[in-house]
């Protein structure tokens, strides 16, 4: 029984279904050997269906991923080549979400998969991430949900959010790096899971100069407050302000502070409230940790 989850939203008692259950798209090498262990939630407690890239037979299934993938990104011209998917993502990493009973889903979510005959679950949400050479450290390499791209019928209430949370979890990760688009609603829901620490604020080895890399340390505290919409509570306790700020829409102010994060000593934050609370364009208290007596 999800106990803790049900309790911050009952429109959460999807998860406590035969309806809807996380799979891991992995090669068997890749496999997790203790799912689950660092952090002690029951959010994720069902069964977990497990598919393997490798296997002709499963072929199916990455075609829906990257139906569902290109839908997702082509207003943004960002989706995944083929090869990108097996090169980058499948053999180094793994590809973690939920999947939907074929008897449950609507015509529109058919429409968008169009699945095999023979498939009888649905991938309706993905995250890739990947292994680093850093230590403990892994890459966010993509999240998106069919949520985005259907009426509210056939919505799931945060899946898109908790699709993350389980690879979080299920791969024990305590360091997640991702990259993402300063415009990108993503900013907001990426704030979710831990405090966000910025690597690149302009990045023109990017396809989009205006990318923002970030680096968290996973916090599953903060998890709940994607739900809750609550305010963290010890930021500020933690951080103090740099002294400047960072304009999101101006060229000039990321390219800016670009240059002070790329200081030996520079490790800037911003606070996960504001970014939640106000329009993308606007400018953000750019902050520091504090210095301990």
């Amino acid at each position: 029984m999800l106990s803790e989850l049900l309790k911050i939203s009952p429109k959460l008692n999807w998860l406590d279904s035969d309806t809807v259950r996380p799979y891991v798209y992995v090669r068997p090498e890749n496999k997790i050997e203790n799912p689950g262990q660092r952090f002690p939630l029951d959010w994720f407690s069902g069964p977990v269906i497990y598919k393997n890239p490798l296997e002709m037979k499963e072929v199916d299934f990455a075609d829906q991923i990257l139906r569902l993938e290109g839908a997702c990104f082509s207003t943004s011209g960002m989706q995944m080549p083929r090869w990108v998917f097996y090169d980058c993502a499948i053999i180094p990493g793994f590809v973690a979400g939920f999947a939907l009973r074929r008897s449950k889903a609507s015509q529109e979510i058919l429409d968008i998969l169009q699945p095999g005959p023979d498939a009888e679950w649905l991938p309706i949400s993905l995250f890739i991430t990947i292994p680093t050479m850093a230590q403990k450290e892994w890459v966010a390499h993509n999240l998106c949900s069919i949520n985005s791209l259907v009426s509210e019928a056939s919505k799931l209430y945060g899946v898109g959010f908790l699709t993350k949370a389980f690879a979080l979890w299920y791969a024990n990760i305590e360091i997640c790096c991702g990259v993402t688009q300063w415009n990108s609603p993503a900013v907001k829901l990426h704030t979710h899971y831990g405090d966000f620490e910025v690597l690149t604020a302009y990045t023109p080895i990017h396809s989009y100069a205006r990318t923002l890399t970030y680096r968290l340390t996973v916090d599953p505290a903060e998890w709940q407050r994607f739900f809750s919409s609550q305010p963290s509570p010890d930021f500020s306790r933690r951080y103090e302000p740099a002294g400047f700020e960072v304009d999101p829409s101006a060229d000039e102010s990321l390219k800016k502070f670009q240059r002070e994060l790329e200081s030996p000593t520079a490790n800037y934050f911003l606070d996960s409230n504001q970014i939640r609370k106000q329009a993308l364009n606007t400018p953000l208290k750019v902050y520091k940790r504090r210095e301990r007596n």
